[in-house]
């Protein structure tokens, strides 16, 4: 077991930012991509994909998962020149494999702290008692806090939610604040809320209050729905939360943290975009399967004249090669040819 590490989260000043932790969104590629055009002082906080302490402590699982933890040399560059935190987010049931998977991330690699998911509201992981199932479960969640604690030496966090059907904030907030958790990051819906409905931020001004009755020094994090740094500077005013959380909103406008709001200019939507699958190719190469890439086209290519038309093309590409091509042919013609960006609605 590596030595106790000091613990970040008591420096962490208020008005932090983070990027969710999303399932193949979040890898080394995406969070440089995101840091690339972050602004130092914007982005304080990332998170690795979340991963199975199941797969990590079994032989042959963990060859399947271990890439979720990979760490590239120039996202590594971007880090520590922007001093953000890597966080790497584990997930499961039994608190012995947390604290096996907690010595593998303490002794294998280099994150600041270990994030406990007790938020995903997926059927598949409720049903095997993981995740948001773990709400209301009060000493299951404290023996793995405790043997993630244990087993790492890192600071130890966690995301969850505000209750199963309804709300059980104040309850569930204050079972968790008994445990040697760091910090807490609460998405501001239940399990049943999933993302069907608007996140109810009074929820996480209650956290607040209840967190100040009776442990002030825990750092808490609002999450849901927050899709501008203006937004979530606001949030974070009106509810007393030491920060907050980017998810979906994510999605919308990548450069979020980059300290500009505007409408970004076709080529700068272009040039990242040929950034990413650049970077997704040089990264993965064949190991990782190329349509997941898919799901980042809408980011770029959106909100100007051909968008439709351009997403159509890049969406049946089958690799790198013809992905870059594609942007290639779409900056020829649309420069060129006028009646080209007038073929298709946004």
């Amino acid at each position: 077991m590596s030595f106790m590490m000091e613990n970040f989260w008591t420096k962490l000043q208020p008005g932090a930012f983070a990027l969710a932790p999303m399932e193949d969104v979040t890898d080394s590629v995406f969070r440089e991509l995101v840091m690339s055009v972050s602004c130092a002082g914007k982005l304080h906080l990332l998170f690795t994909e979340f991963t199975s302490v199941d797969g990590l402590c079994h032989p042959t699982g963990r060859k399947a998962v271990i890439h979720r933890f990979q760490v590239t040399d120039s996202e590594r560059t971007l880090i520590n020149r922007l001093k953000i935190k890597l966080i790497a987010q584990i997930w499961g049931s039994d608190p012995e494999k947390f604290y096996q998977a907690s010595r593998i991330i303490a002794d294998d690699f280099k994150f600041d702290g270990i994030d406990i998911n007790m938020g995903c509201p997926v059927g598949k992981v409720i049903k095997q008692n993981t995740c948001s199932a773990l709400i209301g479960q009060h000493e299951l969640a404290l023996e793995i806090i405790d043997a993630v604690s244990k087993g790492s030496g890192l600071p130890v966090s966690v995301k969850t939610r505000t209750g199963i059907k309804v709300h059980q904030t104040e309850q569930w907030i204050g079972q968790l604040l008994q445990s040697g958790l760091s910090a807490i990051t609460l998405h501001a819906r239940t399990q049943k809320m999933q993302s069907l409905y608007p996140a109810e931020w009074d929820q996480v001004a209650l956290a607040v209050k209840v967190k100040n009755g009776i442990n002030p020094t825990i750092k808490i994090i609002g999450n849901g729905d927050v899709d501008s740094w203006e937004q979530g500077t606001e949030l974070m005013n009106k509810t007393g939360a030491d920060g907050v959380m980017v998810g979906r909103g994510i999605f919308a406008n990548p450069w979020i943290f980059s300290g500009e709001e505007r409408e970004r200019e076709i080529h700068e939507k272009t040039d990242l975009l040929e950034k990413h699958i650049s970077l997704f190719d040089k990264t993965w190469g064949s190991s990782r399967n190329f349509s997941i890439l898919k799901r980042f086209f809408k980011i770029y290519v959106n909100g100007f004249n051909g968008a439709a038309a351009f997403r159509a093309e890049l969406m049946g590409t089958q690799n790198a090669g013809e992905a870059l091509r594609a942007i290639e042919k779409f900056r020829f013609v649309s420069s060129g040819n006028p009646d080209y960006s007038s073929q298709s609605a946004l």
